[in-house]
């Protein structure tokens, strides 16, 4: 039992390192694109729901994580860049043009 809580918490700490590293892929992409603050893009990209899209959102952001750890920031981004970020502009241009 302690090896499975022990390999819960390997994935929840990479996890977590992930999710920051997705966190400034995402908003740098979002003031790229958009020229501007735009949170609500930027929530859409990096939800569990969205994540879900690609698997399972914790194990997600620990690939993320590993890769970032691993091999470091670029090799990170790049795995962010081919896997996520075509399937997030793909939904985005199913969603049209937002409605104020």
């Amino acid at each position: 039992m302690a090896d499975a809580r022990d390999a819960l918490e390997k994935l929840r700490q990479d996890a977590w390192i992930g999710d920051a590293v997705l966190e400034l892929y995402v908003r740098s992409w979002v003031l790229e694109r958009q020229g501007a603050v735009d949170a609500e893009m930027k929530t859409r990209f990096t939800c569990n729901q969205f994540l879900n899209c690609v698997g399972n959102p914790t194990r997600v952001e620990a690939d993320i994580g590993v890769i970032y750890m691993r091999e470091g920031m670029e090799a990170a981004f790049a795995w962010i860049r081919e896997n996520l970020e075509p399937l997030f502009v793909r939904q985005e241009t199913r969603r049209g043009p937002r409605r104020h």
